[in-house]
């Protein structure tokens, strides 16, 4: 719940934009350009903490970034790490999920990648209040939704 001291701070918000940026790779082109610059932001201000906060990551691992803009042209950001198909794609070396889940099995991982997945998704902020057990349960619907099969050893 809001505290007084809050109610009495708060700024008008103009928009909540969400956009994938590449870790590191954030410049004032297309898609943040243009996003942000209707909303007369500053862009390199943007840019230049967006990389320094996702330099830990690889580089073109796309990152959901949620940009709260308020109506004095000054923003605050979150970074979430990366979708879950994301690293399921990658844990099982496949571009694409299959094209008939459930009857065709594009590929497999162990229950070791879907916990590993589980701890970094963790972190998230809307994920928080969730057990590992809970998200990894998550995980591997998504994993049988994307054709991906989950098996105890390789």
């Amino acid at each position: 719940m809001a505290t007084l001291k809050d109610v009495v701070v708060r700024r008008p918000i103009a928009a909540t934009i969400r956009l994938t940026v590449p870790a590191g790779g954030a410049r004032p082109a297309p898609p943040v350009g243009p996003a942000l610059g209707q909303y007369r932001l500053n862009l390199m201000a943007f840019c230049k903490d967006f990389n320094a906060r996702t330099q830990k990551y690889k580089p073109d691992t796309p990152m959901a970034v949620t940009i709260t803009a308020y109506k004095d042209n000054t923003f605050e950001f979150i970074v979430k790490s990366p979708s879950v198909t994301w690293f399921l794609k990658n844990a099982a070396g496949v571009e694409s999920g299959s094209g008939r889940p459930g009857h065709v099995v594009a590929s497999s991982i162990t229950v070791r990648h879907v916990y590993e997945i589980a701890k970094i998704k963790q972190a998230d902020p809307s994920c928080k209040h969730l057990s590992v057990e809970a998200i990894c349960k998550s995980i591997m619907g998504t994993a049988r939704s994307m054709g991906i099969q989950i098996v105890k050893d390789l």
